[in-house]
């Protein structure tokens, strides 16, 4: 055979990578698409930070708190859709993730925690900064891995990220061994992810699709009960479809706000707690409720025996877990939102051909109660600014594409009254696990995945100094969000509870930011101190320059100090422990509501 005849090199396969465990994180995150990662070093993860350091691919977001990472992650997740990365060391670094990564859990955002422990034969032997995190966080994770072998990173990893997206989305931990990272081995990525044990259904039987729309076909006074699944799931344009099919009235959850838009007069607004009172008494009034991607949580239900006491159910989720833990469902439906409801459009249909279906009664009733129970608030009579308008003129002024991520308290809750959302991954907000110190540095994970639009977080002056320090970062790192702190000089909402229920005795609430003489700390000399625009508003006149001002501000950050007044409560609400009948639409006043 001459020299010159090519060698064949059909059935040859390239001999694979021998890369460091290290090499093998950098280079399976590349593969899965990742384009930022938040995260503190620590010794214990020292050899991927070096390997890193030399990324081209990857933007290493240096956060001051492990804790900023997580919740940075967590923006990050739900204002793209993605998945959030966030890494930490050993020890204290682990365990600084484990408040965000139960805040993930509780509101099934798709987040990767990295977490490096010690050299793997001292496991075991309360080595330094040793903490065992793959069993800490195992209640509060979809799965949790410990790596202790070099060869063992890509598929490690490969699942994590299958795991934390799919499904009902939550947070995978992975903990590999420093050894892990430091030893070598043949880099193979999984041609696919196969797990035996992890199955997710997503497309619904077609039996109970069926029945859900005969009774869909047949109520007089639906309710669609639309929760945060429906976001996660992608799902938003089927929703407003099927509801515009049917002509029911849409309610959206604390974490829904935002899937269905403000804008369209099916939407009645938010149940619950502290939802409005057409949302609250639609659910109490309704004969069918079909909640879609919700979890019937006590902060919806109130006292559940006294929920929807004359409503059918049909209930849908993707995690089985769901179905029937707080509310038996007549029609029970495990599966994905996004096909669920595509399925449920073209049954209902079916089961409506040539028939007649008129809820125009059901809205008779419904128009009565916008009409007389309009959301709304007292101006206060301290003189000081009224928090509900603030939030109000954010919203109004910078418009439906920004993203807004809030704190928890009160200005939470009017964040998620007050700002008109229209469209999905808008509203950020910390639901099920309550996180205060949630709100700054999810807005500055946002803002990373989002870069082109208008980033507000919505604060408290209480959540403000649980996570201020991330101002560093997006200092550092030209992440110009725009923080809004509705400074009361108080924890809020644990003050509200302490007027209503405990007889005005406000133990240990006041904090003594923004009212009479004590300003500790002044907000507007720390945020100049972290190189970010610092403004304090006191009057009604100044709300809306500071406001624009800031939308013009992208150099830096912005932090506006607006201080409210400290008696304004956040109105209406269910008192915890009853049922929602017992909606106050202000002090001393239940709305009344129609009873079968």
């Amino acid at each position: 055979m001459s020299t010159d005849t090519p060698v064949p090199t059909a059935g040859k396969t390239k001999a694979p990578e021998i890369l460091t465990g290290s090499g093998a994180i950098l280079k399976s995150l590349e593969m899965l698409g990742v384009k930022d990662v938040f995260g503190l070093p620590g010794g214990a993860i020292i050899p991927f930070y070096d390997e890193l350091m030399s990324s081209t691919a990857i933007r290493h977001i240096l956060v001051r708190h492990e804790q900023g990472a997580g919740h940075a992650a967590e923006g990050y997740a739900a204002a793209s859709g993605g998945v959030g990365v966030a890494i930490a060391t050993s020890g204290p670094g682990a365990t600084n993730l484990v408040t965000a990564i139960a805040d993930a859990y509780m509101d099934s955002v798709p987040l990767l925690a990295i977490t490096g422990p010690e050299f793997s034969p001292l496991m075991g032997t309360e080595a330094f900064q040793e903490v065992d995190i793959v069993g800490i966080t195992m209640p509060i994770t979809k799965h949790s891995f410990l790596v202790t072998r070099a060869e063992d990173v890509p598929a490690t990893l490969a699942a994590a990220y299958h795991i934390a997206s799919t499904g009902r989305p939550g947070p995978v931990l992975v903990d590999i061994t420093k050894d892990a990272q430091q030893n070598t081995a043949a880099f193979v990525w999984p041609p696919k992810v196969d797990l035996p044990g992890y199955r997710p259904v997503t497309k619904a039987h077609g039996k109970q699709i069926q029945a859900a729309a005969q009774l869909l076909a047949e109520a007089k006074r639906p309710v669609f009960y639309v929760g945060g699944g429906v976001g996660r799931a992608k799902a938003s344009a089927e929703m407003l479809e099927l509801a515009e099919k049917v002509g029911a009235p849409v309610v959206t959850t604390l974490m829904a706000r935002g899937v269905f838009p403000d804008s369209n007069p099916l939407n009645l607004g938010m149940p619950g707690m502290h939802g409005t009172v057409p949302a609250v008494l639609s659910i109490q009034e309704s004969d069918l409720l079909i909640a879609i991607g919700a979890r019937f949580d006590d902060r919806v239900t109130g006292k559940p025996s006294e929920f929807a006491p004359n409503a059918k159910v049909v209930h849908v989720d993707i995690d089985p877990a769901e179905i029937s833990k707080i509310r038996v469902a007549d029609v029970p439906i495990v599966g994905d939102a996004k096909d669920v409801i595509a399925d449920l459009s073209l049954a209902f249909t079916e089961a409506t051909k040539g028939k007649e279906h008129d809820l125009s009664e059901w809205w008779v009733r419904l128009d009565q109660l916008k009409e007389r129970f309009p959301l709304g608030y007292d101006e206060p009579d301290d003189g000081l600014l009224s928090p509900q308008y603030v939030i109000q003129r954010i919203g109004e002024i910078t418009g439906p594409e920004a993203v807004y991520a809030a704190g928890v308290g009160q200005h939470q809750m009017w964040a998620a009254q007050f700002i008109k959302y229209e469209r999905p991954n808008s509203w950020l907000n910390s639901g099920g696990a309550g996180t205060m110190g949630y709100g700054v540095p999810a807005a500055m994970g946002a803002k990373v995945a989002e870069p082109d639009r208008t980033v507000w977080a919505i604060d408290g002056d209480g959540c403000f100094q649980m996570t201020n320090q991330e101002l560093a970062t997006c200092t550092i790192n030209n992440i110009p969000i725009k923080v809004a702190i509705i400074n009361n000089s108080s924890l809020g909402m644990v003050r509200q509870w302490q007027s209503l229920f405990y007889d005005g005795r406000h133990s240990f609430t006041d904090l003594n930011t923004g009212h009479g003489t004590a300003m500790v700390p002044d907000f507007v000399k720390m945020a100049d101190a972290y190189g970010a625009l610092g403004i304090r508003v006191t009057t009604k006149e100044e709300v809306d320059a500071a406001i624009k001002l800031a939308n013009e501000t992208n150099d830096r950050p912005v932090v506006i100090d607006f201080i409210v007044s400290r008696d304004s409560l956040v109105w209406p609400m269910v008192p915890q422990g009853v049922g929602n009948s017992n909606v106050q639409y202000a002090k001393d006043h239940a709305p009344e509501w129609e009873e079968e």
